[in-house]
């Protein structure tokens, strides 16, 4: 009895200090401090962020229809590169160094928040919990339209086979398991499975050899293929589901994280903290929603859904600002209950965005068939994501 009560009042003793609203050190300096220019620069930040957000969600969005700005173009695969760069290193560099410092900050209990790699661990469930959630999501999805398609497409012989999950195109190469899913020969041209599926969306074709598949995909930038399906990214039904999936967790991890970046903003009072951050979030908000709009593009969402998952993460860091602008007189962001929060959402968030940066935006697009095939377009992606994550890693310098 007398363990229990000991251990109770352990617990007890741990969760209240850790719950504390008190203030414990890490005030900002007097000297650096102004309130008015402080609330002129948040209503600028807002502004700026709000704009860079836009715009970077609407260019391929709204460029979809532009030859230059197609989902399927080479520029497209490299600014992708660049902005999964972005999205990789605020998931290493910003989120996650800032998780462990919070958890690990003297004025939380040494145990167990100094016992224990808390900031590491909650990103790793936070990877193993979206990998769960893109498997049955893709799952989802591809049932979903496959049986939209058998509603739509009449059974064709030797080229549709009607099962209990649907309609699977097959071609002359391909075997089909017992549920209907095509399993083709990496030897005839099959893409790596990246990931759940193979997210690259090309077709592999009844080619005689391996290497004549790529003659395949760059005759497909000059003409048309008489196949009965579509080629590029996100042109087939599998390829609309993954990326279904991949626009919905992406969005949440940076729905995640941009609260808690606006908020931190929003509660300061030193412009000298505010003055960099605004550059910084402005270029970091612009590179993640351009990935975030290329992901939604190649999905193929309606146009009223695309525009409200646009809108959602445009003001999602703005509205951050504003709340924090608004709760500033009394939100203390040095106690030990905002340092457990304002860690375990930015250690969630790093381990979402590292996971999808690596599985669904780079591992698939630099392990595709198309990327393999190109040298010139694998040599400027590569700079392209060494670039952007190098630049976003700069910009800890600052903030």
């Amino acid at each position: 009895m007398n363990k229990a009560r000991m251990f109770s009042e352990s617990t007890s003793r741990i969760i209240s200090e850790s719950t504390a609203t008190t203030s414990c050190g890490g005030i900002e300096l007097e000297a650096c401090r102004d309130d008015s220019a402080a609330k002129i620069l948040k209503m600028i930040a807002i502004c700026s962020i709000l704009a860079a957000g836009i715009a970077g969600i609407a260019l391929p969005l709204v460029g979809k229809k532009r030859r230059f700005l197609q989902t399927d173009g080479n520029l497209f695969v490299a600014a992708k590169a660049f902005a999964a760069g972005v999205i990789l290193a605020t998931g290493f560099v910003h989120m996650l160094p800032d998780g462990s410092e919070a958890l690990s900050d003297p004025c939380l209990p040494t145990f167990p928040w100094s016992k224990f790699p808390f900031a590491g661990f909650f990103a790793m469930i936070a990877s193993l919990v979206t990998l769960l959630v893109d498997s049955l999501g893709t799952q989802f999805y591809e049932r979903k339209q496959e049986n939209a398609r058998v509603k739509d497409e009449p059974s064709l012989d030797g080229s549709l086979d009607i099962s209990g999950s649907g309609v699977v195109v097959m071609d002359q190469n391909g075997m089909k398991d017992s549920k209907g899913k095509v399993f083709e020969d990496e030897e005839t041209g099959g893409m790596h499975n990246v990931g759940i599926h193979a997210q690259g969306s090309y077709h592999k074709h009844a080619h005689p050899d391996g290497h004549q598949v790529c003659d395949g995909h760059l005759l497909a930038d000059s003409q048309e293929h008489s196949h009965g399906h579509s080629h590029g990214f996100g042109g087939d039904a599998e390829g609309g589901a993954r990326h279904a999936v991949i626009s919905q967790v992406l969005e949440l991890g940076i729905v995640s994280h941009s609260i808690i970046i606006g908020l931190s903003l929003g509660v300061s009072q030193s412009p000298c903290t505010i003055r960099p951050l605004i550059a910084a979030l402005s270029f970091h908000q612009f590179f993640e929603g351009f990935a975030l709009g290329g992901c939604i593009s190649q999905a193929q969402f309606k146009t009223l859904s695309a525009a409200l998952m646009a809108c959602f993460f445009a003001i999602t860091t703005p509205t951050g600002v504003a709340i924090g602008v608004g709760i500033s007189s009394f939100y203390n962001s040095q106690s030990p209950r905002a340092l457990v929060i304002e860690g375990v959402l930015d250690s969630i968030s790093a381990g979402i965005l590292v996971y999808m940066a690596l599985v669904d935006l780079i591992a698939a697009d630099f392990l595709s068939k198309r990327m393999s095939c190109n040298v010139r377009l694998q040599v400027v992606s590569y700079l392209m994501l060494f670039l952007g994550a190098g630049l976003m890693s700069s910009l800890a310098i600052w903030s």
